[in-house]
């Protein structure tokens, strides 16, 4: 199998001037729907990490806690709070009215991101079905949002999605084992199962592998240092923010993963194993201008 590694060239494929008379929206709105009582930073990073990529604006959609400490984390992010500890089946009206509005707002420049630390529940599981079921928006689904999609796969069958699994929910998604795998098995079991679910795979690891079940793509970039909590957060932002801004699922994976990785090496270069995601994040704009 032929071996395309993802290099700066694809920041310059997706990175042009950009024209005087831009206006808001041009580059992007993203909805970042995610967040509990108990993990209620992952949406900020997310929303944080977009906004370094270069999307115009972020909207976050999270229950109160949640939304509360990010509208508290930084002036720069817009963020809903829904009632209650977690996502209920009466917040899945405001979620479908807030897309739809996002989308218009935006004139279709639109990317959802969901999944960040938005729990297990079976309820909420359940809610991000249905949610997804209803919508045509590019996704990007993370973290819990996995799990949720793991009941129902055949509800992401050819939409524009891009799913950003580890292991373990890589796992979960296909019933296929990829820990301690080779890097050879690893990508043919990734792409085999993209191509079986009919969607875009980034298997995160010491080597990113991303495809879409006919193409494959592997990223190199990053440091082991980033398995400190919140860069899983990070690289959706960015890929959600990339999606966004009118890239398809497969570049955005590819450039998402690049940076993502990227921004980790400057970061642990000044403080190894004392980095965490937010320094992760400041380091973005360094690997997009360099």
């Amino acid at each position: 199998m032929k071996k395309n590694f993802v290099t700066k060239s694809i920041l310059k494929k997706i990175y042009k001037p950009r024209p005087r008379n831009s206006q808001k929206y041009d580059f992007g709105l993203l909805l970042v729907i995610g967040g509990s009582d108990f993990y209620s930073g992952s949406p900020a990073l997310s929303a944080m990490a977009a906004f370094r990529s270069g999307v115009d604006m972020v909207r976050i959609i999270a229950p109160k806690r949640a939304a509360n400490i990010a509208s508290s984390f930084s002036p720069n992010l817009a963020a809903y709070p829904l009632d209650g500890k977690w996502l209920t089946k009466k917040d899945l009206a405001t979620l479908i009215s807030m897309t739809k509005s996002a989308k218009i707002a935006s004139r279709g420049n639109l990317a959802v991101v969901i999944g960040g630390g938005i729990g297990r529940t079976e309820e909420t599981q359940n809610v991000i079905l249905e949610y997804l079921s209803e919508t045509d928006v590019p996704t990007v689904i993370d973290a819990d949002a996995i799990h949720a999609i793991a009941k129902k796969p055949e509800l992401i069958s050819g939409k524009n999605f891009l799913i950003t699994p580890h292991n373990y929910e890589f796992f979960v998604l296909t019933g296929k084992e990829a820990h301690n795998l080779s890097d050879e098995q690893r990508i043919k079991i990734a792409k085999t199962e993209a191509q079986r679910l009919k969607t875009n795979i980034l298997l995160k690891g010491g080597l990113d592998i991303i495809t879409n079940g006919k193409d494959v793509f592997l990223d190199k970039a990053g440091i082991a240092y980033m398995t400190v909590g919140g860069c899983g957060d990070t690289l959706a932002g960015i890929c959600g923010s990339l999606m966004a801004q009118g890239v398809n699922a497969i570049e955005a994976a590819q450039a998402g993963a690049y940076i993502n990785g990227k921004a980790g090496e400057l970061a642990a270069k000044k403080l190894n194993q004392g980095m965490t995601a937010t320094d992760l994040i400041e380091a973005i704009p360094d690997v997009i201008k360099a």
